[in-house]
């Protein structure tokens, strides 16, 4: 999901929006998910941000303007990282920017509560020669705990700047900011420390290599351990800079390493260097044990990871928040007084008035007021139908994330998921495909493999009918309980075989799942509006435009004949299923607004063109069809051309076939 802005009372003090982004040093924030970078982010950069996705790739990097001091810096928020030597796309990302040549200041930001896990990467960043700052996050919560850390002393055995912040409530950021502008201004050249002793075979071959290596934005002793541990792209980067020779000779010494240890080299300096981490946190934390019980929140976070409780509490969370919340009210009232009231009633009358007073051309005035025009689908489809949806479902989920109840959705969910190859992340796109695919379709860009986001976005286009649908086919259905019940025993086996397949066949990363718990938190109301706001900003920016596009394709379909070509290529197909000639038209609609499909089927229906068996398959099938245009218009922005055309490959023709097959084994039985 995009990043959030604070509001516009906070930009006071940040640099004015005209000034070149890309021409300022730059304020690089990183550290494990879940730590708070998002909120100093926010704090330090005001109104003046963008998301964007990382040349090359799908991950997400927020970047903003600020003013430090005297100088104005460029502020970007990393993807979550927890090693220098990464293991998801968002790690390799976050890397690469600290990796650019002109990286200003590193803040690195953890968890107090659990600085032996995060400080490890803090000795990676300093060993690498990076300006560093240590942030302190979450004192409150730790300080609750009983959790004292000496930031002096920390300061002392670092030699970087420590900081203690609370974001939520902006407790030390001033300090941080003062830190900021001390270590961007200086002119201190980039130093070789070596913080971490590691063990004497690994030491020797790095004092080996590091005089065969180029000079580089990071040290010469952090880029000899990464060649060290196996890592494709240092390797890559240091073979183009120099010669034939000593790229050889360091394969060789990289290759001796190897042959040393039993274990993964990769594995012996993680150890070492969290033995050094542990080592440092004893000495510089100290921990007062708690005799009182656990607090009523640590109470509440047991019972939503533990299935007995965690499942029904999750069933509650999903039914009230997404299914009621952004599929009834969202998709259902607000878009019935948008689309119904307000569109209908006012804006379409008033603009099809224009349009035809000052529009001479019939063909354009199709183009904007048509049946399928620009502003009677495109604008009103995006504005009256996807807008409420996506509104409502921005607060849902900015209020489960601003609880911390999100990461724990997550955990709870994740061994269920893993069975399709996703990870518990994808819980929340998986749900809220049942109000709009369109949306989920959006927001699977929130799972950490390329592998996850092409399963989901599959499984979401596949067999997650969206509210709309969902609606008129239980509609449809609901004279028989047993057509209803077939129809959804053969989605749902659909949707777990398919997955259970594809978890089996697809090549690449199988879903990591490591997740810091934050603190439970009530929502605070100026994060969740921002958070809100600042979304449905990228949501006009970024997708509306798609709607248009969509509108004016199926003019230029209509108009060119090509529509009816296809329905003269669709008749023979759903005749082979038992249906009418009629259907074909139900199912072209079907892609272009799924409810449309779903509703020629009822004008069939009530016409007495379809038997209980046609229609059963029909509602399969249509379920099974490939999504709506504004939902594959996201899966090619998303996934890509090639990603999407061959998920609507595999799909047209298994809908089919599955209606075939369902047309054949319940003859006699409807």
């Amino acid at each position: 999901m995009p990043s959030f802005r604070p509001n516009p009372a906070q930009a006071s003090c940040h640099s004015p929006p005209d000034q070149k982004i890309g021409d300022l040093p730059k304020v690089i924030l990183v550290g494990s998910p879940n730590t708070g970078k998002s909120l100093l982010f926010n704090a330090l950069t005001g109104t003046y941000t963008t998301v964007s996705n990382y040349p090359g790739t799908t991950v997400e990097v927020a970047r903003g303007k600020s003013s430090i001091g005297e100088e104005g810096y460029e502020v970007l928020d990393t993807p979550g990282m927890y090693s220098f030597m990464p293991m998801t796309e968002e790690e390799e990302v976050a890397r690469r920017i600290l990796m650019n040549k002109d990286s200003a200041v590193v803040v690195h930001v953890v968890d107090a509560k659990n600085l032996d896990r995060m400080l490890p990467l803090t000795l990676q960043l300093i060993e690498a020669g990076l300006p560093v700052i240590l942030v302190l996050n979450m004192m409150d919560e730790a300080e609750k705990r009983g959790i004292d850390v000496n930031a002096d002393t920390l300061t002392e055995k670092l030699g970087v700047p420590v900081v203690k912040t609370v974001a939520v409530t902006g407790e030390g950021l001033s300090r941080l900011r003062d830190e900021i502008s001390t270590v961007g201004t200086s002119q201190r050249p980039r130093e070789e420390r070596r913080i971490i002793e590691q063990d004497a075979i690994i030491e020797s071959a790095i004092s080996r290599i590091t005089p065969l290596i180029s000079e580089h934005p990071l040290s010469r002793r952090a880029l000899a351990l990464l060649l060290l541990q196996g890592d494709q792209t240092t390797k890559r980067l240091v073979e183009a800079e120099v010669e034939d020779e000593a790229a050889t000779s360091i394969d060789r010494i990289v290759q001796e390493v190897k042959d040393s240890f039993d274990e993964p080299v990769r594995y012996v300096i993680a150890v070492k260097n969290h033995s050094e981490a542990s080592r440092i946190v004893s000495k510089v934390v100290k921990e007062v044990s708690r005799k009182d019980s656990p607090d009523l929140s640590d109470r509440v976070s047991r019972l939503m990871t533990r299935p007995l409780t965690g499942i029904p509490i999750l069933l509650l969370v999903t039914y009230f928040g997404l299914y009621q919340f952004v599929g009834v009210f969202g998709a259902g009232t607000l878009v019935d007084y948008l689309e119904g009231t307000i569109f209908e009633g006012y804006i379409n009358p008033y603009v099809i008035s224009l349009t035809i007073t000052y529009v001479p051309w019939d063909t354009i005035r199709d183009l904007i007021v048509g049946e399928y025009g620009v502003f009677t689908l495109g604008l009103r489809y995006a504005v009256a139908i996807i807008l409420p949806i996506v509104g409502t479902f921005f607060l849902v989920f900015a209020v489960i994330e601003d609880t911390g109840y999100l990461p724990r959705m997550a955990m709870l969910i994740d061994r269920v998921f893993k069975k399709m190859g996703l990870s518990g992340r994808a819980v929340i796109p998986m749900t809220l495909g049942f109000g709009c695919g369109t949306m989920a379709t959006m927001v699977t860009r929130t799972l950490e493999t390329r592998r996850e986001k092409v399963i989901a976005t599959m499984l979401l286009a596949l067999a997650i009918p969206c509210s709309a649908q969902l609606g008129v086919i239980l509609g449809i259905l609901a004279g028989s309980w047993q057509a209803t019940l077939i129809w959804m025993l053969i989605v749902l086996g659909t949707l777990l075989f398919i997955g259970l397949l594809t978890a089996r066949l697809m090549p690449g990363e199988k879903p990591i799942f490591y997740m810091e718990l934050p603190p439970l938190r009530l929502p605070k109301l100026s994060n969740v509006l921002t958070k809100v706001y600042t979304r449905m900003e990228w949501y006009f920016i970024e997708i509306l435009p798609l709607f248009i596009i969509a509108s004016v394709v199926i003019w230029v379909g209509r108009e060119t004949g090509i529509f009816q070509l296809v329905i003269g290529g669709l008749t023979p197909v759903v005749n082979g299923l038992g249906l009418p000639d009629e259907a074909a038209v139900a199912f072209l609609f079907g892609f272009f607004r799924r409810d449309y499909g779903a509703a020629g089927l009822l004008d069939l229906q009530q016409a007495g063109l379809l038997s209980p068996l046609a229609l059963v398959v029909a509602s399969v099938t249509l379920t099974l069809f490939v999504p709506c245009v504004a939902q594959f218009s996201i899966m090619l922005k998303e996934r890509g051309m090639k990603t999407a055309l061959g998920i609507a490959a595999f799909i047209f023709p298994f809908a089919f076939v599955v209606g075939y097959i369902v047309n054949l084994m319940l003859r006699g039985v409807l």
